[in-house]
């Protein structure tokens, strides 16, 4: 035996002579006759006292410590240490146990810290000795658990046997702790399970209680902080599903877990699983329970790629980028250690399974074994295992200064040098650049040895989600993206990989969901507005019945995923119909999406059945609506496009509920001998709809036999005409605007209709004649422009009412008064409505509302004498220019403007609430507007938007207030 003063060789310069000095008159006083060891140790103890103050307290605090440890050989004085902390399992005094491991805890960190930092031991012996005191220590600890849960009745007897204290109950370590590779002030990781059937409980105790509080206890013996410190922090989060299970789980409920939803980064922590404390049968069992799941014989190439995913979500950097000591995570930074460890577990996750050999829980075991197995090259492992041992040293140092459970080099330059001083550095210059060169060695190394593979990190940074905790980097890097939550956002992304949705809970939506999450974090980035695009698109994935198919198209089809995410941010109405109904999405599946627009032509549903037709309505409305609203996002759809599906869908559902509500009138009052129309007036008779158009209707009826005009009756209630058709027109105005357990579809307007809100509802056909040749104002009539019969009770009728429509508009009229009213309105209208900004489409001078009076007025105008008549704008503009009934350029300015304010407007209406203001939308929002304007910059459509307006206004002012005088 050698005592260890004699073995100890300095480890550098002393960082701090003054500290090491102050360190050096307190021990001397402390030690007594045992000076004289300590001054020819000195020498040794000076560069670690100037340091580390936490090493220099450990020996200052206990006047036996440091001498104890000098003066014996560290192997021996290391098993003594092992041997007291196990003797503390029978310790009957539950405060002495605790006090007594926490004293051994502090002789085995600064033995283990001196016989590092002196040369003594290597890094197996220094994470073998820490290590090895965890087991003793989790023994003790479980002992004393068990027998506070025995005194107070819960359980029997506390077991002495193979068993351990609590039969049936065992604790795993994992990751570092179970590879004996446990850092000097590492955590301790470790799951605790236990068959429920084998624990002696007593007689109406529920096992789960008594598990629960033993892994408390373990807590309160272990990690909580005393006068005398804490002997390890604990961390029990590595078992199944950590924030929705107790601390303790049945063995049967781990299992399941496991061989359902069990994660290959789960797979990889268990390459390094051992049983560490109590019943030792029960705890081997389990294990070989889990081999199957952790070395899995057949790999496909899905569940290869979602392995090799673990490493593609580190960001490498390029051959110029620079990586630097200051504040670098040694740990989890880029080079760092977990890249090294990363590299190892994918290749023998992958290769395992087939090949045992490489199934090794040691990080430099596994690596020399891969490369005699022909997996990477002899010179790559040779050089990870050098800059893992240098990083684990590194790591240790930046540990031992205060014993922080940091992985990070201090920032600053001062308590850098003394990482640097206990790693034999006296230059900080010359030691930045030895560790920068090792994070950058690892790193490149790295990213060779997965080169050619898909990327699953970000051009951000780092993007990975593995394990129960944040990842630094990743947090850093969600928050350069834009998110204003990171912690959410990641604990969001790992809830989904756990399973905890139906989209993740196969193992194949789980390795398709791997691939995805970096393009939604991507795309949801790069709409401006990262936050609103995650938290609806959370709303619809977690809704969705099943993500393989989904999330395989979004993967195929990379445009049509960012297009989704776009819909996310920018409209929430569509954003909102996901999230209700994820099936909508099933309409991008057919290859005509992005084809001609069309929407059904016949409504599906049974008439008889108003109930059932209202709701099957919403449905079709909610999917169609969806459809076009994206194709309008898409910006594959021109406005009149847009605007004639909106307006066709319309149709399709008054269509399809004008004959349910006159079925149920006539269920209910009986059949009647007439005819019924449903006009359309406003943006739905000219084909101009929005997403957020009304439904401005007008019923028109007709009795069979104008003789019995009076007497007609219903054939059940006996309702009069008036009385049968307004009882229709209220049927038919509840089935399309009250809302249903399927939602909503129009808000109905009648107030167009003769009269308007002080006449019937529902029109009869002579009322509909005398009214527009007698007594209709000029309003009435620049409205009835638009008018298109939308549904009729039969063809012949349809006929008649369009002809009766027309009939009305080629009525002669003196356009000189025509055209002092229609200025005399847009007057009143820009004193009352005046428009609200520079996006107000509609009111602003040069608007649509101007555009239309145009059309409206120049087609009451001229229609007498033959001329033009259409419902749409776009289509009447074109038609008078044709025919030279106004001035060519000022109509030509009029259809650009009013085709620019078109488009401008339906992406306007699907994306924004009403009265948004597109300026303060994020850039890619205003870049989609630049886009519907045909215009590449965002400041370009606004110089673009207010030339036309003006145009548009000069032209309404030319023919409004001189042509229209002129030709009188």
């Amino acid at each position: 035996m050698t005592r260890l003063l004699e073995r100890l060789a300095p480890c550098g310069p002393i960082a701090d002579p003054k500290a090491a000095e102050r360190a050096h008159e307190a021990i001397l006083k402390r030690v007594g006759d045992a000076s004289a060891n300590i001054e020819a140790a000195w020498p040794a103890l000076a560069p670690v006292f100037g340091a580390s103050p936490y090493l220099a307290g450990l020996a200052r605090r206990d006047a036996r410590r440091l001498p104890s440890i000098l003066e014996a050989d560290p192997d021996v004085r290391l098993s003594e240490i092992l041997s007291a902390a196990d003797a503390v399992a029978a310790e009957p005094d539950f405060e002495v146990a605790r006090r007594v491991l926490r004293e051994l805890k502090a002789d085995l960190h600064l033995l283990t810290a001196l016989c590092d930092l002196g040369g003594v031991w290597d890094l197996d012996a220094v994470t073998g000795a820490l290590t090895r005191f965890a087991d003793a220590t989790l023994r003790a600890a479980l002992a004393q658990a068990v027998r506070l849960e025995a005194d107070r009745g819960a359980l029997t007897h506390v077991g002495d046997t193979e068993a351990g204290p609590a039969p049936g109950l065992f604790c795993i370590a994992m990751g570092k702790h179970g590879a004996f590779e446990l850092n000097y002030s590492s955590d301790i990781d470790f799951s605790i399970f236990y068959a429920p059937e084998k624990l002696p409980v007593a007689e109406g105790v529920e096992p789960q209680g008594v598990a629960v509080r033993i892994a408390n206890h373990l807590g309160r013996i272990l990690q909580e902080r005393t006068a005398d410190g804490y002997v390890f922090r604990i961390d029990l989060r590595l078992r199944p599903d950590p924030s929705s299970t107790p601390p303790a789980m049945p063995v049967d409920a781990a299992m399941d877990y496991y061989e359902s939803v069990g994660q290959n980064w789960e797979r990889a922590a268990h390459i390094k699983a051992r049983i560490a404390a109590g019943d030792m049968k029960e705890g081997e069992a389990f294990l070989a329970g889990l081999q199957p799941f952790i070395w899995r014989r057949n790999l496909d190439f899905a569940a290869i790629a979602d392995i090799h995913s673990i490493k593609r979500q580190i960001h490498t950097y390029k051959v110029d980028d620079r990586l630097t000591a200051k504040g670098a995570d040694l740990k989890l930074g880029r080079g760092g250690i977990r890249e090294i460890e990363f590299f190892v577990q994918t290749q023998q996750l992958i290769l395992g399974g087939r090949q045992p050999d490489l199934r090794g829980p040691r990080t430099l075991d596994a690596l020399r074994t891969l490369a005699d197995a022909g997996h990477v090259t002899h010179e790559d492992a040779d050089w990870l295992a050098k800059a893992y041992q240098e990083l684990r040293a590194l790591e240790h140092r930046a540990q031992m200064i205060a014993d922080d459970q940091t992985h990070k080099l201090p920032e600053s330059d001062t308590d850098r040098k003394k990482v640097a001083a206990l790693w034999n550095h006296d230059n900080l210059r010359s030691f930045d650049a030895t560790v920068g060169k090792i994070l950058k060695g690892v790193n490149v190394r790295y990213g060779r040895l997965f080169a050619g593979e898909e990327e699953l990190s970000s051009r951000f940074g780092s993007l990975v989600f593995t394990g129960v905790e944040d990842d630094p980097e990743t947090l850093a890097t969600l928050k350069r993206m834009g998110f204003s939550s990171p912690e959410r956002v990641a604990a969001t992304i790992r809830s989904w990989h756990h399973g905890r949705i139906a989209a993740t809970r196969t193992e194949r939506g789980r390795e398709l969901f791997t691939r995805l999450a970096p393009r939604l974090l991507d795309a949801a980035n790069s709409t401006g507005a990262p936050d609103t695009a995650f938290n609806r698109f959370a709303d619809f994935f977690a809704l969705l019945s099943s993500g393989v198919q989904i999330q395989s198209l979004f993967l195929a089809q990379p445009r049509l995923f960012e297009l989704i995410v776009e819909v996310m941010a920018f409209a929430p109405r569509l954003a909102a119909t996901l999230a209700r109904r994820p099936t909508a999405l099933d309409a991008l599946l057919d290859p005509a999406f992005f084809g001609p627009m069309a929407v059904p032509e016949i409504a599906s549903w049974d008439p008889e059945d108003f109930e059932g037709a209202m709701n099957a309505a919403r449905r079709l409305f909610r999917d169609q609506s969806f459809r076009i609203g994206v194709r309008v996002m898409s910006g594959t759809a021109g406005a009149s496009d847009v605007g004639a599906a909106f307006a066709g869908l319309g149709d399709l559902i008054v269509g399809g509920l004008a004959p349910a509500a006159l079925a149920e009138t006539v269920r209910i009052g009986g059949a009647f001998p007439g005819e019924v129309a449903v006009v359309a007036l406003g943006k739905a008779g000219s084909r101009e709809m929005t997403a957020k158009s009304d439904l401005d209707l007008m019923t028109l009826y007709a009795v069979d036999d104008p003789a019995a005009q009076g007497g007609a009756m219903s054939s059940i209630k006996s309702w009069s005409a008036d009385s049968f058709y307004a009882r229709f027109t209220q049927r038919l105005t509840s089935a399309l605007s009250a809302p249903t357990g399927e939602g909503t579809l129009y808000e109905v307007d009648l107030k167009l209709r003769p009269s308007g809100t002080k006449g019937p509802v529902a029109v009869s056909f002579a009322a509909f004649e005398d009214y527009y040749a007698r007594e209709a104002e000029t309003w009435e009539l620049l409205a009835l422009t638009r008018a298109r019969v939308m549904w009729a009770s039969s063809p012949a009728f349809q006929a008649r009412a369009e002809a009766a429509i027309e009939a009305a508009l080629r009525r002669s009229r003196d356009p000189v008064k025509t055209a002092a009213d229609v200025l005399e309105m847009r007057d009143l209208m820009e004193q009352e409505r005046p428009g609200k900004g520079v996006w107000d489409l509609k009111l602003t001078p040069g608007g649509l509302v101007d555009i239309e009076f145009v059309a409206q007025f120049l087609q009451l105008r001229h229609a007498a004498d033959g001329g033009p008549l259409a419902q749409n704008t776009g289509e009447a503009l074109v038609a008078l220019r044709a025919a030279g009934l106004a001035d060519d350029a000022a109509l030509a300015c009029l259809e650009t403007a009013w085709r620019l304010e078109q488009d401008l407007s339906q992406l306007i209406k699907v994306a924004l609430e009403e009265g948004g203001d597109p300026e303060s939308e994020p850039k890619a929002f205003r870049a989609l507007l630049a886009r519907a304007g045909h215009v590449r910059e965002f400041r370009s459509l606004k110089t673009k938007l207010a030339k036309a307006k003006v145009e548009a206004r000069a032209a309404f002012e030319a023919i409004m207030r001189r042509d229209g005088k002129a030709r009188a």
